[in-house]
């Protein structure tokens, strides 16, 4: 294969002691590699432990087991934790659904086990069942502002219910975890809702949100770079329409 220097020696930090090879589409793996592990990299300027982050993020909300797999194994292999990990497939939930996560879960434990990491992992929640709506409100107000309160104050009665989902659970069940703190949870989430697609009322939203807890715009635009590779060209550019929307140069 015609791989590139710089790929190479992101692949062997990457993928050492993985089964994760090219040898069924050589040419193809010619030009994933050289874009995806050089190229790519040259311009996304995030450190490598955040870079697989957001990968696990895309590919836990573009559905790719196979992807989920080799990026879980290639995170541990820069330093993500056993706990980051998980978290981030936490973190997923409320943004792609239960359903998605289901076979990840599994996937996640098998990989664990294999690489003898002693389960269950140490519980990260921080809430229950009588504070949850209060601390999420906190974060969600941390995070949002006062957008928060007219968000309540506009609801129909018959919707506001979705509004307290999001206060106890979204933000109460999750955000409020140990493992991730929520300046790296925001970054996850937009991760998630770029590499989701058709979310960009959402986007928006989240991309206000990091900028609040300190993702600023060129971190945004780094990671739609680090995921443009495993995302595709549509969802990128959308995603970088909305940044430039909601903060513009």
């Amino acid at each position: 294969m015609n791989i590139t220097e710089k790929a190479k020696e992101n692949y062997e930090k990457l993928f050492k002691g993985s089964d994760f090879n090219w040898n069924y589409d050589e040419e193809l793996g010619e030009i994933v590699s050289n874009f995806s592990l050089d190229e790519a990299q040259r311009y996304d300027n995030l450190d490598e432990k955040t870079r697989q982050m957001v990968i696990i993020a895309a590919s836990i909300a573009t559905q790719s087991k196979k992807g989920y797999e080799i990026s879980i194994k290639a995170a541990l292999n820069v330093g993500v934790t056993p706990i980051e990990v998980k978290e981030i497939l936490y973190q997923a939930v409320p943004y792609v659904g239960v359903l998605k996560v289901l076979d990840l879960l599994d996937a996640t434990n098998k990989i664990f086990e294999e690489k003898g990491i002693k389960l269950p992992l140490e519980k990260q929640g921080t809430t229950d069942l009588e504070n949850r709506f209060d601390k999420g409100l906190e974060v969600q107000k941390s995070i949002f502002g006062d957008v928060i309160d007219k968000n309540y104050e506009n609801s129909p009665e018959n919707q506001v219910h979705i509004q307290k989902f999001l206060s106890d659970n979204c933000f109460g069940d999750y955000y409020t975890r140990n493992g991730l703190d929520v300046k790296t949870r925001e970054l996850i989430t937009f991760s998630i809702l770029i590499s989701q697609g058709g979310c960009e009322p959402q986007v928006k939203g989240h991309i206000a949100g990091n900028v609040n807890v300190g993702n600023d715009k060129q971190i945004l635009l780094n990671t739609v770079t680090a995921l443009l590779p495993y995302i595709g060209y549509p969802r990128s550019l959308n995603a970088i329409s909305c940044i430039n929307q909601v903060i513009p140069d």
